[in-house]
């Protein structure tokens, strides 16, 4: 049996990904190390959505063949880039997405020092394997993989492929088994969660009503929607979130405030789109965060499309906004589209949207002090916890007891741009 030490980059449901090889390892009885010195096999789970991070990865590859290590990589990048990642790392496996349940075998290839490659078409039953939660507060729970969409930018579409989404029942068994096991926060999680069942006829409203009737003290964040798939649902998802166990946050990607851009990006929704839908589920959640994504620099975007950005983004005012400069992938239209920008202009844009984003940020946190109200505790840091309150906000606390699960009274006394500040005053049993 071996010691083995898992490194993963990029989303949430890489995170999962990760979850699930160290529950499968572990079940085999290999031991999940803390620490890469004392391991003989390296996992590395890797994302490949920016070209920063794929260079990270294959700087990390390099520094771990030098040590001559045992790597095995995963994730978005062993799908679509292995010819890239064995230039790194010659002998390095490759387990593809929809291969986690061969991670055993990849294992045992290295031992005996044989090369090892699957890059499986078909899907996996995800919702079956073993888990080994980095955070036993919070599930995250697969309920699709790939997307119905074409963003002529996006090389984790070809790495994931067309949507593919588990039953209803399928999920309802794994969202009981969290709450089992102690979940207190169950993340609801894909590519496009908004598109969820419309591969097979079923939908994202039938499905979070039932996890809605479940019992159990738990709550649900619902992960990133498109507009265009969320639109004709947004009635009836302000509902269910109302109604229910569900956080009220909406993770909605803008992408460009230029619809010329949108257009160009193969997004099908305009910026008008984007801001009725944030006014309308503003009007019929109460204190409802919205986060969003923006790209700066995408190939064409002119100084007037980047205003238009700047302009939905003050009238929209989201409470969180991913702001990413544009990096061409490879195998995605964006990659050979006229008038690519300059480095230095993506980042003298990206600048100044976080400036003019902080501004807005730190105004609507601030509004947020003397709230009183209920928080469930589902982090720990060195020193300090973090909760949540209804609106998924994160609030700083500070306490010698030990809080991580638990649901508390606290008072908001102070805020920062990403952050809100709290104290206690009074504990509840979860």
């Amino acid at each position: 049996m071996a010691k083995i030490y898992i490194e993963t980059f990029g989303c949430s449901a890489n995170t999962n990904n990760s979850e699930i090889i160290a529950g499968l390892l572990q079940k085999k009885g290999h031991t999940i190390s803390e620490n890469e010195e004392h391991a003989e096999i390296i996992v590395l789970n890797t994302c490949t959505v920016k070209k920063p991070t794929e260079s990270k990865i294959k700087k990390r590859l390099a520094g771990l063949h030098k040590k001559r290590k045992k790597i095995i990589t995963a994730g978005c990048m062993a799908e679509v880039q292995a010819d890239e990642i064995k230039k790194s790392a010659p002998e390095a496996a490759i387990l593809g997405l929809k291969s986690l349940g061969s991670i055993c075998k990849a294992v045992d290839s290295l031992t005996k020092n044989k090369i090892f490659e699957e890059l499986s078409k078909a899907h996996e039953q995800k919702l079956l394997f073993p888990e080994k939660r980095k955070n036993p507060v919070i599930g995250i729970l697969q309920v699709s993989e790939g997307c119905l969409g074409k963003c002529s930018y996006c090389i984790v579409r070809l790495a994931k492929g067309k949507l593919f989404s588990y039953t209803e029942s399928e999920i309802i068994e794994k969202a009981k088994s969290m709450i089992k096991q102690g979940c207190k926060e169950i993340w609801f999680t894909s590519q496009d969660t908004a598109a969820y069942g419309l591969d097979s006829g079923r939908g994202i409203i039938s499905l979070l009503k039932k996890l809605n009737s479940l019992e159990g003290s738990f709550m649900i964040r619902i992960g990133m929607m498109n507009p265009q798939h969320l639109i004709p649902v947004a009635d009836e998802m302000a509902e269910t979130i109302n109604k229910g166990k569900i956080f009220h946050f909406l993770h909605i990607p803008l992408q460009s405030g230029s619809s010329r851009i949108l257009k160009k990006m193969n997004r099908p929704y305009t910026a008008e789109d984007f801001l009725k839908l944030a006014e309308k589920m503003r009007k019929k959640i109460s204190n409802l965060t919205i986060s969003t994504d923006i790209i700066c620099g995408f190939p064409g975007e002119t100084e007037k499309d980047f205003m238009d950005t700047v302009d939905l983004i003050k009238k929209s005012r989201p409470d969180v906004l991913n702001i990413s400069r544009f990096w061409p992938r490879p195998g995605t239209e964006a990659e050979k589209m006229p008038g690519q920008i300059h480095g230095n202009t993506t980042k003298q844009r990206s600048q100044a949207l976080t400036k003019e984003f902080r501004k807005i940020a730190l105004e609507k946190n601030k509004k947020w002090i003397s709230w009183k109200g209920q928080a469930l505790v589902d982090e720990k840091q060195k020193n300090c916890y973090i909760a949540r309150n209804i609106s998924y906000k994160p609030i700083v606390i500070k306490s010698a007891k030990t809080l991580l699960s638990k649901k508390i009274t606290i008072e908001i006394t102070g805020a920062t741009e990403c952050t809100l500040r709290g104290k206690i005053t009074k504990q509840n049993p979860f």
